[in-house]
């Protein structure tokens, strides 16, 4: 008897505190002080510059760091040297070479990877589509800044449009499926321990 009746005032005392701290979150469900908030409450979110600017940079930084593992392996196979070219260049990428082919490959599996990526880091299906263009955007402008004019080579568009079009799909495909997993509702009678 006094075990629960300790446990239920630690309990009590815990779920004041989280009640009462403004930015009390557990995944993506804020907590409310009363149950009849609760429902429009749920899946709500607070407005988080510095979460969502350091969710950019993980991204870009999964971008660029898996795009060179990618090249490097590419590299590997038909012994070419390493470049910032093969990232940035918009000429490397082309249909004509073998180089530019299995450039294109790298950029597509990259693509994949950065799919993970949203599904371990952002979690939320309807911002897949949001991270993965403006990935794309801030590569856009570093090819931009690096050959001093935008791409005009239809074989890059080609491939970044593709390669936006999988990274959204496949990471929003699985975020929505952890997003849409049963919830465990344990109906057994609980017991007094």
């Amino acid at each position: 008897m006094l075990t629960n009746s300790l446990f239920a005032a630690v309990e009590t005392q815990i779920l004041g505190l989280l009640l009462t701290f403004p930015s009390s979150r557990f995944g993506d469900v804020c907590l409310s002080p009363s149950s009849s908030e609760m429902g429009s409450h749920f899946r709500s979110y607070v407005w988080d510059p510095v979460l969502i600017i350091s969710q950019i940079i993980l991204m870009q930084c999964i971008y660029y760091s898996f795009l060179g593992l990618w090249l490097a392996g590419v590299d590997g196979l038909v012994h070419t040297s390493r470049s910032l070219d093969q990232v940035f260049n918009y000429e490397v990428l082309g249909f004509s070479t073998t180089q530019g082919r299995l450039s294109m490959m790298a950029f597509i599996l990259n693509s994949l990877t950065c799919a993970l990526g949203l599904w371990f880091f952002i979690r939320r299906g309807k911002q897949c589509l949001d991270f993965t263009v403006t990935v794309h955007f801030f590569h856009m402008i570093g090819c931009w800044i690096y050959n001093a004019h935008l791409p005009a080579a239809l074989s890059w568009w080609l491939v970044n449009v593709a390669c936006m079009a999988l990274m959204a799909v496949i990471g929003e495909y699985l975020c929505m499926r952890t997003e849409l997993r049963a919830i465990p509702v344990n109906t057994a009678p609980k017991s007094n321990l």
